[in-house]
């Protein structure tokens, strides 16, 4: 029996213990919160991510280490190479890390992206914005998701407030792009190089933080192609094994890099229920050098997110396949507490078990656009 060590106890350190399970695996996270929500389902060592005899005595008890999420520091990802394999490796994290790096690699390999600058100094910021414009949106090069460390500049009178806000981190500055929607593929690749992708997705945000999921995306049969070679391409650049999203937006026809994220991802939960194979058993096959499986989708799905706390689940319990998630974490502003998923063999089914959940948890605005794109 085979032991996956995870660096990260949240909710998708979790979900990837729940699927790997009952294929034998067994699972053992690191988290410097005594409470990690992952540490309900798997044993867990609590220590610091810089705790080297901590993490010694994890890399012994462990086949094979990987992440929940991509802000391990990359002093912590290198040592641990040097121990156990570790997939995704640190190269690919330390890409994916910096903002930067990384659209300039799209860029490199092909993906087209917005307009970007490296922002250092307010000086640097004020060139940036004469050649770039406005709107645009001022990001920490690393640290920043769900919404976090981004300012939006609408015009120069905004410089001010926005070097307040973000000054003295490294920065990019983006252009704001009118995109029509956003989009994100799902994929997964294995130790042998084998390549799969899940359907492309549609996603709706709120206040920076994934509200719905829609998958697979409407009219996205000429989007999946270009996406998935571009997918396979930076994978490939990269030798990444496990699974991974690449978050998109789509304008005028066309897809702009946004930005890649190295693990499971929130696009995908709907994989759980909503395809044979879900995101979370994927990447335990990818880093244990198992055969991949199925990525296809099983009719219709669709996976609302819940942030600050739970609503009630009986109306969600209620519907024909509809599941949900508990991630077993206190109420808070801003944090992802759980998610339902809502499956359908065609969508005027989902249509209708959408809107009935949507009115009984209060979320018709919430839901009115995806409802739209049905």
């Amino acid at each position: 029996m085979k032991t996956i060590g995870i660096l990260g106890g949240g909710q998708l350190a979790r979900m990837i213990a729940l699927a790997g399970a009952p294929l034998g695996v067994r699972f053992l996270v690191v988290d410097n919160v005594a409470d990690a929500c992952a540490g309900q389902v798997a044993p867990q060592i609590t220590a610091d991510w810089r705790d080297f005899a901590a993490l010694q005595d994890f890399a012994k008890r462990i086949d094979v280490a990987t992440f929940d999420f991509e802000n391990v520091p990359a002093d912590t990802a290198h040592w641990l190479a040097e121990h156990v394999a570790v997939f995704p490796n640190p190269r690919a994290l330390a890409t994916t890390q910096d903002r930067l790096v990384e659209k300039t690699l799209f860029r490199e390999l092909g993906l087209a992206t917005p307009a970007f600058a490296a922002v250092d100094s307010r000086d640097d910021l004020e060139r940036a914005l004469g050649t770039i414009g406005t709107p645009a949106v001022l990001k920490t090069r690393r640290l920043g998701y769900d919404g976090k460390g981004q300012f939006r500049i609408k015009s120069p009178a905004d410089i001010d407030a926005a070097w307040a806000a973000l000054g003295g981190a490294a920065l990019i500055l983006e252009a704001w792009v009118p995109f029509e929607r956003e989009v994100s593929l799902v994929a997964v690749r294995g130790r042998d190089g084998a390549f799969s992708t899940y359907p492309l997705v549609q996603n709706w945000h709120e206040d920076g933080i994934l509200s719905a999921t829609l998958a697979p995306a409407p009219e996205s049969d000429t989007l999946i192609e270009p996406a998935a070679r571009h997918a396979r391409a930076i994978a490939e650049h990269l030798d990444y094994v496990g699974t991974f999203a690449l978050e998109l937006f789509v304008k005028d026809g066309q897809l702009l890099g946004n930005e890649m994220a190295p693990r499971v991802h929130n696009s995908g939960h709907w994989t759980i229920e909503g395809a044979p194979c879900s995101q979370f058993e994927n990447h335990v096959r990818a880093v244990l050098g198992l055969p991949l499986g199925d990525t296809s989708v099983l009719g219709t799905a669709v996976m609302l997110n819940f942030i600050g706390e739970l609503p009630d689940a009986l109306p969600v319990l209620a519907e024909p396949r509809a599941h949900w998630h508990d991630y077993g974490k206190s109420p808070r502003a801003g944090r992802k507490v759980g998610h339902a998923t809502l499956c359908a063999n065609t969508k005027a089914e989902m249509r209708e078990r959408l809107a009935r959940v949507a009115r009984a948890l209060g979320r018709e605005e919430q839901v009115v656009q995806v409802l739209k794109a049905l």
